[in-house]
């Protein structure tokens, strides 16, 4: 069964929760603790499983600190799996078998699931079980709801309170090794010819350091990290796969476009001068992250919540050494000296990632009230901060910070396995990025000021200096407002035209985009022209009208239309 989701307006439900976030006595009331207080009878202790679509450890939540605290309010253990492989081979075992873990959270597979009827519908639980889900999630209903008026999972970025934006970069970026900075004076680039040439510089003066100019990830299931690139070149923001006309509104696929051709010319021709990695295209994903950890990598696109794992050891390692040379600082490159990067996302909420229970469960009213429990603003401070005067600390005015001990602690990779951060801070029901506590303390560490700046290291420091900045996100532009912000949110029904079209570009884009990068630059042209022969028969338009009417559908609704 096909489910199309509604789509609406973010503005209005962000004015919403605003006006849902001033009604203080309700609001409290309804920060309701789970079940199994003084009083009340306790439920015996459950375990359940968890399928997480990304990489990630295994292991029970219950031997997290953070996830022994749950178990101990609520009885209830998740065994968590994480994804091995390709995301959409491992969902369609689970649809072809009709056995499914009790908890999925799915990436690009989630239409999939919802298709086949993975997902249990959830509306009755929550009015029966979940008053902090509601609280939570009621001012998005109407994005959350399908087409038969079904919420079939919770997703991850409903605001709560004000909304704050990060001081950090937390999406994409083009990264480049410090000491090249360094090296080079500091200087202020913004092009990508500018940033070539940085690297092109850096290597051709070390030649006996056995460099890599330029890594990229293409598994499988992260294409996008090779993809997105040409459209944040061109001065847009992640649509994925998509560019959307500012004053026309109108859709444009731009996968053969000249962006997309400069982009893999470019990067041709670093290949030809040996300073691509040629294993891009056959490296998993740890070894990806294991290139960007070896200190040999001097710059890649990518987004930051990707290459987390990377980018958290290189800073534990250069808090031990004092030497920053091979942590990475993020730059928002374009292909033109006069256009404005949009690296930085815009308020939005997607509506097509999310936690779902599936038809296995074997106990769905215990799950919801595990879900309502991670709902209190107590447990949010838990799962984002952890525990009061151990990974944080509260100041005389009712600000919390963290002092560099706490900091040092919290950024540690194994810490952040063994007590939870790594697990609870994302993937499951929570108060979506940007969110603020009633107190107006951020929701999220990383984006509290206060811990920002504790958080820059003397390095840190005397890069912002360099750069005239307080914060590293200041050397972004401003994101301008989009109402339908991500278009990639929109849902394609599986079997329509639109989802063929997307399957066929990408096994297309896999096949050519390898040849076009590893081929001579005299070969460059005619591979070039082929491929976009091949993409020529696809139906590029009718994908491109449906986007433009659902956008159009989206700005109708922020206009109150």
């Amino acid at each position: 069964m096909n489910k199309k989701f509604w789509l609406s307006c973010l503005t209005v439900v962000m004015m919403v929760s605003l006006l849902a976030a001033c009604g203080g006595s309700k609001e409290a009331a309804d920060n309701t603790p789970a079940a199994g207080g003084e009083g009340e009878k306790k439920e015996e202790k459950v375990t359940f499983t968890y399928f997480n679509a990304a990489a990630g450890k295994d292991k029970n939540t219950n031997e997290t600190t953070i996830g022994k605290m749950f178990e101990d309010q609520t009885g209830v253990n998740f065994k968590m799996e994480h994804l091995v492989g390709d995301e959409n081979t491992k969902v369609g075992t689970f649809i072809a078998s009709n056995d499914y873990p009790d908890v999925i959270v799915p990436g690009s597979s989630i239409d999939k699931l919802v298709g086949a009827g993975a997902f249990i519908p959830l509306n009755d639980l929550i009015d029966k079980y979940g008053p902090n889900i509601k609280r939570v999630y009621e001012p998005y209903y109407n994005l959350m709801k399908a087409e038969d008026g079904n919420i079939y999972f919770l997703p991850l970025s409903a605001v709560v309170g004000e909304y704050t934006s990060a001081p950090n970069i937390e999406q994409g970026a083009f990264w480049i090794q410090r000491r090249v900075l360094k090296e080079a004076g500091y200087p202020k680039i913004k092009t990508f010819d500018e940033y070539l040439a940085l690297i092109r510089d850096y290597v051709k003066k070390h030649p006996e350091e056995g460099l890599t100019g330029y890594l990229a990830l293409t598994t499988q299931d992260k294409f996008f990290a090779l993809t997105n690139a040409p459209m944040h070149l061109a001065g847009y923001p992640n649509d994925g796969g998509i560019i959307i006309d500012m004053e026309t509104h109108v859709a444009n696929d731009y996968a053969d476009d000249d962006i997309t051709k400069r982009y893999l010319q470019e990067l041709n021709k670093l290949n030809a001068e040996g300073l691509f990695d040629k294993s891009s295209f056959v490296d998993n994903y740890d070894q990806y992250l294991a290139k960007l950890t070896s200190g040999k990598v001097l710059g890649f696109f990518d987004y930051r919540w990707q290459v987390g794992q990377a980018m958290n050891n290189l800073r534990e390692t250069a808090n031990k050494s004092g030497n920053d040379d091979l942590e990475y600082m993020a730059l928002p490159i374009v292909y033109d000296e006069n256009t404005k990067d949009q690296y930085l996302d815009p308020p939005s909420f997607v509506n097509n990632r999310g936690v779902g229970i599936s038809v296995s469960a074997k106990d769905p009213e215990r799950i919801v009230k595990y879900f309502n429990n991670l709902l209190t603003d107590e447990n949010q401070i838990l799962s984002n901060w952890g525990i009061k005067d151990e990974t944080y600390s509260v100041d005389e005015n009712g600000r919390f910070y963290r002092t560099e001990e706490q900091i040092a602690q919290t950024n540690t990779e194994a810490f952040r396995e063994s007590f939870g951060f790594k697990y609870f801070e994302y993937n499951w029901p929570r108060y979506g990025n940007g969110s603020t506590l009633p107190d107006g303390n951020s929701v999220g560490a990383g984006r509290q000021p206060e811990v920002a700046k504790m958080s820059y290291s003397e390095p840190d420091k005397t890069l912002l200096e360099a750069y005239d900045i307080d914060s590293f996100s200041q050397l972004f532009a401003a994101p301008d407002d989009r109402p339908w912000y991500p278009a990639w949110s929109i849902p394609i029904d599986q079997g329509s035209p639109a989802q063929i079209f997307t399957q066929k570009k990408s096994d297309l884009q896999r096949k050519y985009f390898p040849k076009l990068v590893l081929a001579s630059p005299a070969e460059f042209d005619g591979i070039w022209n082929e491929y976009v022969g091949e993409f020529g028969k696809l139906d590029v338009k009718g994908y491109e009208d449906l986007i433009t009417e659902e956008v159009a559908k989206k700005i109708a609704n922020a206009q109150g239309q």
